[in-house]
């Protein structure tokens, strides 16, 4: 299994609507890459850095794909329409990491 983690940087000023993004653009996210082999996704909201520290990321959206590839199929047929869903809930430019979901033990 793949996880594809999109990371939203916790910067001071930005604009980040959580609900818009976990209601709207999740449900875009999953009709687009449904057919490119998303399993399920989730949304993280920052709480903490741990220490008293400020959370380094306001949320995550993390995507479960079947496939290494899936993520990058889905996004060449279709991230056009989900780039263009962005600013409708943040200002905040994302990081994008594609991961193997390993096993422990």
């Amino acid at each position: 299994m793949y996880k594809v983690s999109v990371m939203y940087p916790n910067q001071k000023g930005s604009r980040f609507d959580l609900e818009y993004y976990r209601t709207t653009h999740m449900a875009l996210v999953e009709k687009h890459m449904k057919p490119f082999g998303l399993l399920r996704a989730e949304v993280l909201r920052g709480i903490s850095g741990g220490g008293g520290q400020p959370a380094p990321y306001v949320c995550i959206g993390n995507l479960y794909f079947d496939s290494a590839d899936g993520y990058e199929k889905g996004g060449a047929a279709s991230g056009g329409v989900l780039r263009a869903d962005i600013p409708n809930f943040t200002d905040v430019t994302p990081l994008r990491q594609i991961s193997e979901v390993l096993t422990i033990g």
